[in-house]
């Protein structure tokens, strides 16, 4: 797997838990890298972007590296449960790695313990979502679960209150009624929560808007509802 950017790349050259399979830049890109300590082999940049998926904004930089040591939701909800306060996301088939990444973004902006994905139906933590993230996805777990249903539950059970994001929720977005420890779970754009995961939901909250437009896109949403968590102490 290839990760490329400056903030991908440099972020994951400082997580120990990130194998270094080959680092390589071109001469400019190597001057991004200069003070971490890592020598990158040199390429020209069309040797570089021949390593790479085609489009990809790559900085001058890029890092061949293996996944991340995969993390479980109990594991999650363990930590939040030990914690004062503390807040997840949770993403109900977000298919887009830009859209995902940038929520995983985020969740590091704002110090969120993870990020919660179902298996099937998410894009895989490449490139495309690595560099969207911007560094976040060492810092941040993205959590993949097999049933979106029971990881919320697992959640509830060390006391989460599951809040889904849903514009046509009469209720709206209020940082004086989350509790301590909340799970925001948001669905994909178009097709919204399904009907499972929904039910889990303890309540679905809108957020507010004086516009023409009714929603948001999803990363938007996920920070919105992240910054009002922040702003509920």
């Amino acid at each position: 797997m290839w990760l490329y950017g400056a903030h991908a790349v440099t972020a994951a050259l400082a997580n120990p838990a990130r194998a270094r399979r080959r680092l390589v830049a071109t001469e400019d890109g190597a001057e991004r890298l200069a003070g971490i300590g890592d020598q990158p082999e040199i390429l020209d940049r069309r040797a570089l972007e021949e390593l790479l998926p085609p489009g990809a904004v790559h900085q001058g930089v890029a890092l061949s590296t293996g996944p991340l040591p995969a993390e479980s939701v109990e594991d999650l909800a363990g930590r939040g449960a030990a914690a004062t306060r503390a807040a997840v996301i949770v993403l109900d088939r977000v298919s887009d790695p830009r859209n995902v990444g940038a929520v995983v973004r985020s969740a590091a902006v704002f110090g969120a313990l993870g990020v919660i994905v179902p298996d099937r139906h998410s894009p895989p933590s490449g490139g495309v979502l690595a560099k969207s993230a911007s560094g976040g996805l060492e810092t941040v777990p993205l959590v993949r679960v097999p049933n979106l249903a029971r990881a919320l539950d697992a959640l509830k059970e060390r006391g989460f209150w599951c809040v889904g994001l849903d514009s046509e929720a009469e209720t709206n977005l209020d940082p004086a009624t989350l509790s301590d420890r909340v799970a925001f779970v948001l669905g994909a754009e178009g097709t919204g929560l399904r009907r499972l995961t929904r039910e889990r939901c303890d309540f679905t909250a809108s957020i507010a808007s004086a516009g023409s437009v009714a929603s948001l896109n999803v990363s938007c949403a996920a920070t919105i509802a992240l910054y009002a968590f922040s702003q509920s102490t």
